[in-house]
């Protein structure tokens, strides 16, 4: 009943055409069928993103990287647009002076910009964010624990800079502070830009401290956090939309606790600019990106907001062979409607305007017209 089978199921079906089941017994005729396959121009990934239809890949970067890959694939005259995602996260990680003063060092190196105050640091930011413009980037992602909305003034800010630059160690609340500036500053930026800002949270990571020590991070030792958001996250927003500063948002959580509070929450900062919602509840990501925690989702969207205005799926396996878990959420959220329909919960008389207007949309034209790729 793990996700694994029906995702490795989809995946033999539909790149390699395997049909019959995975087991001991059939692993090894799987396997050679499969790597012989992989072997041929059709099953290297720009012919497995021709294969499932890609229009459009977006990979996660951090504002110092070159991007070169993307500018060759464009140069290339590939199909598929692969497209950079701004993601800042190192910028605002003050928790260990030297590694954040290194980090410093290479945003000055590829911006060009002088860092010696915070006002340089915004400065060299804002460079980067308009060279990742003109590759065609549209999207931010934060990876945060929780939501950052601390009262501060301008003068704090530079004084926290000049300490953690200095290689002095903040106190918890300076951290906070800090995370909130740089949280405002590049809102400000991608509502500049008219961008749409994507917001996962929720996650506790590197919980063995031995295997990190050994394999580093992002190698299987995260788990879901239990934090108190919903205050925070209110205020955070509030303090960009008084400004006129809320930039097209998605909210993504890892507790599913927390799916009612951000269903809830989306409702309090629309302002009808948008056709498909300018505040998205994001779909189900990592530990919930399955069929229990798509239709809990998708349940507390219906419940308490409007599902056609959905954005849809979302996935970050990092794997050319994961285009199939798209598939394995428009079978999950066409079964939900389905059971609702032969349930008389929604009329079938209407079968073809909700497989038209609310299915298609969801699956595929909302996200195509929200994101303006």
């Amino acid at each position: 009943r793990n996700p694994l089978y029906h995702w490795t199921h989809l995946e033999l079906k539909t790149a390699f055409g395997v049909t019959k089941l995975l087991n001991p017994a059939s692993a090894r005729e799987i396997y050679d069928h499969c790597t012989a396959l992989l072997q041929r121009p059709e099953y290297h990934a720009r012919g497995l993103m021709r294969r499932y239809n890609v229009e459009a890949v977006c990979t996660t970067d951090d504002p110092v990287d070159s991007l070169e890959h993307h500018i060759k694939v464009r140069e290339d005259g590939f199909a598929t647009r692969m497209l950079p995602t701004w993601r800042p996260d190192k910028a605002m990680a003050v928790e260990v002076p030297a590694d954040f003063r290194a980090y410093m060092e290479k945003l000055s190196e590829v911006s060009g910009v002088a860092i010696t105050k915070f006002a340089d640091v915004i400065d060299a930011l804002r460079v980067r964010h308009e060279f990742f413009g003109s590759v065609g980037c549209r999207l931010s992602d934060h990876g945060i624990e929780e939501f950052y909305a601390e009262d501060y003034t301008q003068a704090e800010i530079d004084a926290i800079f000049n300490k953690v630059y200095g290689g002095q160690t903040l106190t918890p609340e300076e951290i906070r502070k800090f995370k909130t500036a740089m949280l405002v500053e590049f809102a400000t930026m991608d509502h500049e830009a008219g961008w749409t800002q994507q917001f996962h949270y929720g996650a506790i990571r590197n919980n063995n401290s031995r295997m990190f020590g050994r394999l580093g991070p992002d190698t299987g030792f995260d788990s879901i956090g239990d934090f108190t958001v919903g205050r925070q996250m209110s205020k955070f927003f509030d303090m960009l939309d008084r400004n006129d500063r809320l930039a097209k948002t998605i909210i993504y959580n890892l507790n599913p606790r927390d799916n009612e509070l951000v269903a809830t929450m989306i409702g309090n900062f629309q302002d009808g600019r948008y056709g498909a919602g300018k505040i998205q509840f994001g779909s189900g990501w990592w530990f919930l990106d399955q069929k229990d925690g798509m239709e809990k989702q998708m349940n507390a969207l219906s419940t308490l907001g409007l599902l056609s205005r959905f954005v849809g799926m979302l996935t970050d396996s990092r794997s050319f062979l994961s285009y199939p878990r798209h598939e394995y959420f428009r079978r999950t959220l066409c079964n939900l409607v389905g059971n609702d329909i032969e349930q008389g919960l929604l009329p079938a008389s209407e079968i073809d305007f909700i497989g038209r207007e609310i299915i298609e949309g969801i699956c595929y034209r909302n996200a195509k017209d929200y994101f303006k790729f």
